[in-house]
């Protein structure tokens, strides 16, 4: 009937409410009842269920009982996840989250747990769900950053605002596609930006797979927005488990990857083409005289490369990856026995250790030396499956180079010229503006090896397991070879080998090099974090620490005398004849414990769980004449690391409790203040915390080094596609691991005070400051890279900046970069949210504010 829907509808009937079950309201009731005695019993599982059972019968109390809920959620799933029921765990955040869809605090919880089980995907996704929910939500807002790093690492950045690199990949695969590879495969494709130079060129059918759900997600959404989603098909899997006609309709003409990384192997190339000529690419052209349609044939972009290296020195990386000193503080490490870093290369696999590790060759803090000329190390041909199958059992090829200045010989880097086809190639050479990393090659003798002009450096090439291998095995010196890869140092680094014939002395070292065949690992050697390797060679730090505690006892042992004094007039007591206490809970290895017990009269308790690592600080200990008995390991005594801070003993409170305040990546480690608050809670009157103060500094700076490892700027480096909206969503204000002395960026203020805390007054302590800073030069101010001074009590300190600290430096990126003036007063708003900086900045009289 027409315009009947619009007739207002008068005398509709109210509906009828349900009726009260008497039985079904006494069970919710009890059930609550039950719940809120369960918690206060703190019998958290038996309240958890109650909980469930009033909340799914009775959703009107779900505001009212949400706190209670969230708390007794919390709390079990902690239980559970001490003795190992994680499957437990997360039905019970499924089940709450049933309950409460849209609760961002459970949300982020549950996150957390997915984080910390490796679960980085999916902890991303509840962090994200959190912050749609709540974007002021602190806790997931940083918890999304942390992750972040995780997914889609900082090179991604790099890379794509390499327009150089993208130009010449779009060059050559339009060149392909034009000369008749019309099926593409984009092995890895990440944004998808390969992909779509293949589709944009003309490509008739293109395909993409990525394994990493977060960079297929951004893949899809980055496809869709530049509308191609319906002309290419990207797959959330291996190529290795792609199979024709499952995953795709039928084998295709041209492969492009960019599954490369500092040491060109290590991202498995090799193991994706051979598995692609096999399975999923038409078959290569037979020979360059006989005629094949191009569409008939297959081939991969790149085409192949060529590998260089060189011998170099550098403190830097020498300093991380073997012993460089022969005492710290009081302590001489002479009985420490052999410790290195994981990274060491041998021709044979050991899945205990990496091959190498990367640095970027031009910014690496107090630069290098190259001890020869760079030379060609490898050539690989990726149209050629038999050359890519029999690459791991390719004979060790031995090359002779020549040493061009002398130096000590600390590492081989390597670098490689990826060949995308005929024509053009892209390097990542140290002295090229590139996106890449060099990939270093650590040598770890004991004593280093000064190599001398007119040597000969023996280096071997290997592929056993399609790593690329590089190791220092001899040097030639005037006849007669030296080992290097044998754990025997033959000659002091300082004097040369005399010339032989004859030379009884040459002819003897020569002897010894041959008889010390045995490479295994010796008894003593011990495996050090790189990090923690620079932390054992920071003489400094080691000595603040030695002179700081050796300070705080003095001051003990006099408060203890003038007490006894008082108390009975004579300084005979046996009270201060008791042994002081101190608890040393720095994260990894650290010598900090046994400094503190060479004073004499103190036992230390040290957080070192590895045993390897243990054994070597009791060898330390006997070699040093520390007893035995006054150096425990406390995590040895504990159930779980969450009951590290406790009174040593039932009568004892601690003389001194040491904190790792500060993370290698040059932020404040996580729970610090909560750590620092129930430390003074354990310690003795007069006692202290290591440290007792942190003073952050920083500076305002123009970088647009920063800003292109932090973002994607625009579309024009991405070839005008329109990517940098959806990779950008997991951008990170703080940028980590920097190393602010090599850092490309023009200082546009001093270097000013910007926050402080205090670890051991608790009432010195805030959460926001304003800190007016005045510009000495014009420029953009695009970010404030900051650094601590860490006092260990008022006139000892140590700095995360001083030139052999094994701390990194940080940085705020300014979202919008703000233009200065010289003179002009920059006000920064610096916040500290759970040991998390953040810094908003604006200039004076200047309206708005750029939140960061």
């Amino acid at each position: 009937m027409p315009n009947a829907s619009a007739r207002p509808k008068h005398g509709r009937r109210t509906r009828r409410r349900r009726r009260e079950d008497p039985a079904r309201n006494e069970l919710v009731s009890s059930s609550l009842e039950s719940a809120q005695q369960c918690l206060f019993n703190q019998d958290y599982g038996t309240a958890f269920v109650h909980y469930l059972l009033v909340l799914n019968l009775a959703p009107m109390f779900k505001d009212f009982a949400r706190e209670s809920f969230r708390f007794t959620l919390f709390k079990w799933t902690e239980e559970l996840d001490t003795v190992g029921r994680i499957q437990d765990l997360f039905d019970c955040y499924e089940q709450a989250l049933e309950l409460f869809p849209a609760d961002e605090v459970i949300l982020n919880s549950m996150g957390e747990h997915l984080f910390r089980m490796g679960f980085r995907d999916e902890a991303a996704g509840h962090f994200h769900k959190a912050l749609k929910l709540r974007p002021d939500y602190p806790e997931a807002r940083e918890n999304f950053y942390r992750v972040a790093n995780w997914l889609v690492e900082r090179w991604h950045f790099l890379m794509l605002n390499d327009h150089g690199r993208n130009r010449k990949y779009q060059q050559a695969i339009q060149k392909a596609v034009q000369s008749g590879c019309n099926t593409v495969l984009d092995i890895g494709t990440g944004t998808g930006i390969l992909g779509m130079c293949a589709k944009k060129a003309g490509a008739a059918e293109v395909y993409a797979c990525e394994l990493s759900k977060t960079m297929y997600e951004l893949a899809c959404e980055v496809v869709t927005a530049n509308g191609m989603d319906g002309s290419i098909k990207i797959l959330h899997m291996k190529s290795l488990e792609m199979e024709v006609p499952k995953d795709i309709p039928h084998r295709v003409s041209l492969v492009v990857t960019e599954t490369v990384d500092a040491g060109l192997f290590g991202e498995g190339i090799i193991e994706s083409l051979i598995h692609a000529w096999h399975h999923l690419l038409l078959p290569p052209q037979r020979g360059e005289n006989e005629f094949q349609e191009t569409s008939a044939t297959g081939r991969v972009i790149p085409a192949g490369a060529t590998v260089f290296g060189m011998a170099l020195e550098s403190l830097e990386i020498r300093r991380h990856h073997r012993l460089c000193v022969s005492e710290v503080g009081s302590l001489s490490l002479a009985a420490a026995g052999e410790l290195r870093s994981p990274v060491s290369c041998s021709p044979e696999p050991d899945d205990s250790m990496e091959p190498y590790t990367t640095e970027r060759l031009s910014r690496l803090p107090g630069g290098y030396k190259p001890l020869t000329e760079p030379f060609t190390a490898l050539n690989i041909d990726f149209n050629n499956v038999q050359e890519l199958e029999g690459l791991s059992s390719r004979e060790v090829q031995q090359i002779r180079l020549p040493v061009t200045q002398g130096g000590e010989l600390d590492a081989l880097a390597v670098w490689f010229q990826l060949h995308l086809d005929e024509e053009s190639s892209l390097s990542t050479g140290p002295q090229e503006d590139t996106c890449w990393e060099q990939a270093i090659y650590p040598v770890h003798s004991t004593n280093g090896f000064v190599l001398k002009p007119q040597d000969e450096l023996l280096v071997e090439v290997s592929c056993r397991d399609s790593f690329l291998r590089l190791c220092s095995v001899a040097v030639l010196r005037d006849g007669h070879e030296i080992r290097l890869d044998k754990r025997l140092d033959l000659q002091d680094s300082g004097n040369p080998i005399p010339n032989p014939n004859p030379n009884p002395e040459a002819e003897l070292c020569s002897a010894l090099a041959c008889l010390q065949t045995d490479q295994s690992p010796t008894k003593d050697f011990c495996m050090l974090e790189c990090s923690e390797m620079a932390l054992l060679n920071n003489s400094d730090y080691h000595q603040s620490f030695c002179s700081a505690l050796a300070k705080l006892f003095s001051q003990l042992k006099v408060k203890c005398q003038n007490k006894e004094r008082d108390q009975s007039g004579s300084t005979d007591s046996a009270d201060c004849s008791d042994l002081l206490y101190v608890l040393d809970v720095s994260e990894g290895f650290s010598l900090l414990s046994l400094i503190a017990a060479s004073n004499g009269h103190v036992k230390a308790y040290s957080s070192v769980e590895k045993t390897k690592q243990q054994e070597v600080l009791k060898r330390l200990a006997r070699s040093n004449n520390v007893p035995e008995q006054h150096l425990e390991f406390w995590l040895n005594h504990m159930e779980d690391e969450h009951g590290m801070l406790k009174r040593p003993s039932r009568e004892k409170l601690w003389s001194a409790i040491m904190l790792d305040c500060v993370e290698t990546c040059g932020l404040i480690r996580q729970k610090l203040m909560e750590k620092a608050s129930l430390a003074r809670c354990l310690t003795e009157d007069g006692g202290s915390i290591f440290p007792a103060k942190i003073v952050v500094h920083g500076m305002l700076v123009e970088s647009d080094t920063l800003l292109l490892e932090s973002a994607v700027q625009g579309q024009e480096p991405t070839l005008g596609f329109n990517i940098a909206p959806f990779i950008n969503q997991f951008t990170v204000p703080v940028h980590v691991f920097l190393d602010f002395s090599t850092l490309e960026c023009r200082h546009l203020s001093d270097s000013v005070e910007l926050f402080v805390l205090d670890l051991m007054d608790s009432t010195a302590n805030y959460t926001n400051r304003e800190v007016k800073v005045q510009a000495t030069s014009a420029g953009r101010l695009t970010a404030i890279p900051f650094w601590y001074h860490i006092y260990l009590d008022q006139e000892i300190s140590v700095s995360t900046l001083s030139q052999n600290s094994h701390w990194k430096q940080a940085a705020v990126v300014l979202q919008q970069p703000l233009e200065v003036r010289a003179g002009d007063r920059v006000h920064l708003a610096v916040k500290l949210h759970k040991s998390a900086i953040s810094i908003s900045a604006h200039i004076e009289n200047t309206p708005g504010q750029m939140e960061q």
